[in-house]
């Protein structure tokens, strides 16, 4: 028995079954389930278990909270419930020009959006110190708060 069989063995049956699973991917810590009926998926038993961080239901996905360790829950999912690479092939839906324009515009600005964030934390930190008197506009720890906070286009610095 490899590690994460049983909690392999446990999920499927908490989700309804082999027969119940139309898809199956995951993404960093979630398995995303694709179910016929998520009426019949034991979600409450699901969240109780060792393994198991949390379950959400969202954007037409039965999502299982793991952890970083995924890809090998992922793995053993897969293997013990015999669902092969078909399984996870989703139909390709038809879309709206307007959701195939979102669907762009989202593709384009979700790799920045994690730099943009960190960004304005760090200025927002910036500015806080020197709000609080920790740190004056001069000293080398806000310069330099200052400049990794602000894109090199704009900066405030001359």
């Amino acid at each position: 028995m490899t590690k994460y069989e049983q909690l392999a063995t446990d999920i499927i049956a908490k989700v309804g079954g082999r027969d119940n699973i139309i898809g199956l991917t995951h993404c960093v810590t979630r398995l995303r389930f694709k179910l016929k009926d998520e009426g019949i998926a034991d979600t409450a038993g699901l969240k109780s278990m060792d393994g198991v961080v949390t379950v959400m239901q969202s954007a037409g996905q039965y999502q299982v909270v793991i952890g970083n360790h995924v890809p090998d829950v992922f793995a053993e999912v897969m293997r013990v419930g015999k669902l092969d690479s078909s399984t996870n092939a989703e139909p390709a839906k038809k879309m709206t020009f307007g959701e195939r324009v979102i669907d762009l515009i989202s593709g384009i600005m979700m790799p920045a959006l994690s730099v943009m964030c960190a960004g304005g934390i760090i200025k927002g930190l910036a500015v806080i110190l020197m709000v609080t008197g920790l740190l004056t506009d001069k000293s080398g720890a806000y310069i330099l708060l200052d400049a990794i906070g602000t894109p090199a286009s704009t900066s405030s610095r001359s």
